[in-house]
């Protein structure tokens, strides 16, 4: 079935009442779907996972371990964002929220918080057990839902039994991965890459699940939501570690006032269309879902950029002030690309309209060897989401 087909007229399942319900697939076109208080609790837990990774990036970068901390980010911030990802699409076509179903959840909740503690001796590139171990049981609890599935939903057995398996023996990857040589380990590392993104797209050939495209879009504008706050409450704390010692606020308020712009344009910028629009098919699904990694971790990316300038303001980095600034703008120009791609080019808005975002990125990106790399920025996204505006009034005629 497609996503954008109406489902049947069967309601959603009532809050935590029973201990058990058969897992069948929930109508695409259900009314009145919105994120429960399990997804949101869900989301908020992940979100230390995800601080954790921004403060390593952070600390890396300012240390003058550029290369390490982006490669450490990068892989780090996978295993939070796919663990998170699946959760999110298996919960939009199978959330009974019966007692089973939370439990369930509530272990994999464990889990994100054991690969959050394991996070910075995984990005020092020290031992990756604990990240391993924390990933390892998220999944392992993804495939019990799965199981679930494949027995309460008789028409979609083939591909929950595909999940199942495909998730399971990738997993006995992960675990074999810890034994290969350090200089193995970051080929182990993309194979297993490639089959956790390959399992999706095996599974759903065998019988599509009907996922719920608001409910979708809304989960990852909530995850977007809590992914800039991160950021802003990043750079607050640096700020404030500044203030506490003895920096001068005027030394930083070029700095605050950038990276605020920046932010706010983000958003805006993120929010400016319905997505779930764009979710008409599987594979519009899944390469929109798939694209998100780039908004997530370069969003969160942003917030660990703008605490290394303050460390550079502060005089506390051990890095120049060139690398300090590409810290900031190279992530927040993914950011606007990465939307762009997925969120604005798509809904074809005029020729100049669609240039707008990618000549902003290309901007940002020069800011990098000029004065105020920052503020400018932060003027520069402001820029652009005046000139969006400004486009779209005028080809509406107003």
């Amino acid at each position: 079935m497609r996503a954008d087909q109406a489902g049947g007229a069967s309601s959603p399942p009532a809050a935590g009442g029973a201990w058990y319900r058969p897992m069948v697939a929930r109508p695409p076109g259900e009314r009145h779907r919105s994120a429960t208080a399990l997804e949101l609790f869900f989301d908020l837990c992940f979100v230390v996972a995800v601080a954790q990774a921004g403060s390593g990036l952070h600390h890396l970068v300012t240390a003058d371990h550029v290369g390490d901390g982006v490669l450490g980010y990068a892989t780090v911030f996978f295993a939070i964002w796919w663990a998170w990802m699946n959760f999110t699409w298996f919960a939009s076509a199978y959330d009974t929220d019966d007692i089973a179903y939370r439990l369930t959840t509530l272990v994999q909740i464990a889990g994100a918080l054991i690969l959050a503690a394991g996070v910075p001796d995984a990005m020092d590139g020290a031992n990756f057990a604990v990240v391993t171990a924390g990933y390892v049981v998220m999944r392992l609890a993804m495939v019990t839902q799965w199981l679930r599935a494949a027995a309460g939903d008789p028409p979609h057995r083939r591909s929950s039994m595909r999940f199942a398996a495909g998730i399971a023996a990738v997993q006995v990857g992960w675990v074999l991965r810890l034994l290969l040589p350090e200089k193995l380990a970051m080929a182990g590392f993309a194979v297993l890459v490639a089959a956790e993104l390959a399992v999706p797209i095996w599974a759903e050939r065998a019988a599509p699940t009907t996922w719920h495209p608001r409910h979708i879009a809304e989960r990852y504008s909530l995850f977007t939501l809590i992914v800039l706050g991160e950021s802003v409450l990043a750079a607050t704390l640096a700020i404030q570690t500044a203030l506490d010692a003895d920096a001068a606020f005027v030394d930083l308020a070029t700095t605050a006032a950038g990276g605020l712009l920046t932010v706010f344009g983000m958003w805006w910028l993120y929010f400016a269309k319905e997505a779930h629009e764009l979710l008409t098919s599987l594979r519009a699904g899944i390469v929109w879902g798939y694209g998100h990694y780039l908004v997530f971790a370069s969003a969160a990316a942003v917030g660990a950029g703008l605490a290394v300038n303050v460390d550079a303001v502060t005089h506390h980095a051990e890095i120049g002030p060139g690398p300090a600034a590409a810290a900031f703008t190279v992530p927040v120009a993914l950011f606007l690309l990465a939307v762009w791609a997925l969120q604005v080019r798509p809904h074809h808005l005029g020729r100049w309209h669609g240039a707008v975002v990618p000549a902003a990125a290309v901007l940002v990106l020069a800011s990098t060897l000029g004065p105020e790399p920052i503020l400018v920025t932060g003027l520069l996204v402001a820029a652009m989401i005046a000139t969006s505006l400004a486009t779209l009034r005028r080809s509406a005629g107003l």
